[in-house]
C-alpha cells in the first residue's frame, strides 16, 4: 500500500510540474519540449529529485505516448494525400536525406560508436519536428504562405520515410543477421505497402466500422485498435510506434477529425510523459562530454535543414525570400529525434546524452531560425531598399497545406 501511495505522490508531482512548465513555455512562446527533457534530468538518475515509486509507471507512459503521437500524426493525412505528396516532393526528400541524415552517420562513426549507432544518429539528426513547426508557423502567421506548402510536404515525406526507417532500425537493434534484417523490412514494406493501399481503396469502409457517435466509444475502439496493432507490429520487430502510425492513416474522414479531437489532449499528456521519461534515463552528468559534439552537429544540420528547405522551394518555383523561410522553418528537431534515440539507448548508452543536448539546442535554435533566417539572408545579401517581400501577404495555395496541428 505504502508504494502505491508513493506512486501516487510522484505522478502527481510530475504531473503538476509538467503542467506548470507547459504553461511557463506558453507564455514565453516556446515548444514546452527543452522544459519537459530538462524536467526529466532533474527528476531522473544523478538529478536533484530521483524518482523512486513511479518509474515503471512512467516508463509505460512514455510507451503509450510515443505510440499516440505517432498515431495523431497518421490520422492527419490521408492515404491519398500521402501518395501525391511522395510524387511530388521525392526529390526534395531524397535531398533532405542525404544533407541530414549523412552528417549524424558520420558523427557517430568519427566517435567510434559502430553501425548501428551511425543508422541511429542518422535518423536523430535528419526528422525535423513537425509539432514544434506546425505550432511555429502557426505563431507567426504563416500558414498561408507559398512556402508552406512545401514544409509540409517535406515534413510528410519524412513521416513517410518513419515507416520504413524505424523498421530496419529495430532489426538492427535487434541484433537481426542480414537475411532476418532483410525479411524483416520486406515484412515492413509490405505491410506499409497494403496499408496504403487498404486506405486508397477500402478507407471509407475502414472509417465506417470504426465510426461511433458516441464519443466513449469512438475513444474507445481507436485506442484499443491502435495498442492492439502496435503490440503486433512491435511482435513482428517492426516497430509499435509504425504500427500505430498506419492505424491513423487508415482512418480518414469525420472519424479522423472526431479521434484526433479526442485524443489529442491524451497526446499531450503522455507526450509529456515520454519527454520526461527520456530526461530521466540520461544522467545530467553524462552531457558535459558529449556537449561539444553535439554543438557541433547541431551547427551542421541547422544549415544543411536550411539548404534542404532552401531546395525544395526553390524547386516549386518559390521567390528568394520564401526559400530562406522555408529553409529556417525546418531547422527544429524534437519528438522524433528523441523517439529514435530512446529506441538506440540499449545498444550505445552515449546516444541518449547527445540526443538529448542535441534537441535542447535545436528545439531552441528552430523557432529563432524560423523567425531570423530571411531578415538575415536578406541583410547579407544587401538587396537594395525596396518593399520588403514578406510585406506582401502571400495566401496563394493556401487551400494546398494539410493540417496538422
Amino acid at each position: 500500500m505504502h508504494h502505491t501511495t508513493a506512486m501516487l505522490i510522484e505522478l502527481g508531482s510530475i504531473i503538476l510540474a509538467l503542467g506548470l512548465l507547459g504553461r511557463l513555455a506558453g507564455r514565453v512562446g516556446f515548444s514546452p519540449i527543452p522544459l519537459y527533457l530538462l524536467a526529466g534530468l532533474a527528476f531522473g538518475h544523478g538529478g536533484i529529485l530521483p524518482l523512486q515509486a513511479s518509474e515503471d509507471f512512467v516508463a509505460t507512459g512514455a510507451e503509450i505516448g510515443v505510440i499516440l503521437l505517432l498515431l495523431l500524426l497518421g490520422l492527419e493525412y490521408s492515404a491519398s494525400e500521402l501518395v501525391t505528396n511522395l510524387k511530388a516532393q521525392y526529390p526534395s526528400g531524397a535531398v533532405d536525406f542525404v544533407l541530414n541524415a549523412v552528417p549524424g552517420a558520420a558523427a557517430a562513426l568519427m566517435l567510434g560508436w559502430g553501425t548501428v549507432a551511425a543508422v541511429a544518429l542518422a535518423g536523430v539528426t535528419w526528422i525535423s519536428s513537425s509539432g514544434v513547426i506546425a505550432k511555429v508557423l502557426g505563431d507567426l502567421g504563416r500558414l498561408g504562405n507559398r512556402e508552406t506548402p512545401v514544409i509540409l510536404g517535406v515534413l510528410v515525406i519524412e513521416d513517410l520515410a518513419m515507416a520504413v526507417y524505424l523498421p530496419i532500425l529495430t532489426a538492427l537493434l535487434a541484433g537481426v543477421s542480414l537475411a532476418g534484417g532483410t525479411l524483416t523490412l520486406l515484412i515492413s514494406l509490405g505491410t506499409v505497402g497494403a496499408v496504403l493501399y487498404l486506405a486508397l481503396r477500402h478507407g471509407r469502409l475502414i472509417s465506417k466500422a470504426v465510426s461511433s457517435d458516441n464519443a466513449e466509444m469512438l475513444l474507445l475502439v481507436v485506442l484499443g485498435l491502435t495498442l492492439l496493432v502496435a503490440g503486433i507490429a512491435q511482435e513482428l520487430q517492426v516497430s509499435a510506434a509504425v504500427g500505430a502510425f498506419l492505424v491513423g492513416i487508415a482512418l480518414s474522414g469525420e472519424v479522423a477529425e472526431g479521434a484526433s479531437n479526442l485524443l489529442t489532449p491524451l497526446r499531450d499528456l503522455f507526450a509529456a510523459v515520454f519527454f520526461v521519461f527520456f530526461g530521466l534515463s540520461t544522467n545530467p552528468a553524462d552531457i558535459p562530454p558529449v556537449l561539444v559534439p553535439a554543438l557541433v552537429l547541431a551547427v551542421v544540420t541547422a544549415l544543411t535543414k536550411i539548404a534542404t528547405g532552401w531546395y525544395a522551394a526553390h524547386r516549386a518555383g518559390i521567390k528568394t525570400a520564401g526559400r530562406w523561410r522555408a529553409g529556417g522553418t525546418l531547422v527544429a528537431r524534437g519528438e522524433f529525434s528523441i523517439v529514435i534515440a530512446g529506441l538506440a539507448v540499449g545498444v550505445e548508452p552515449r546516444i541518449g546524452p547527445l540526443a538529448t543536448a542535441y534537441v535542447l539546442i535545436l528545439v531552441i535554435v528552430g523557432p529563432l531560425a524560423a523567425r531570423w533566417t530571411e531578415p538575415l539572408a536578406r541583410r547579407l545579401t544587401r538587396r537594395p531598399a525596396g518593399p520588403t517581400p514578406t510585406a506582401v501577404p502571400e495566401v496563394e495555395h493556401a487551400d494546398l497545406a494539410p493540417t496538422r496541428s
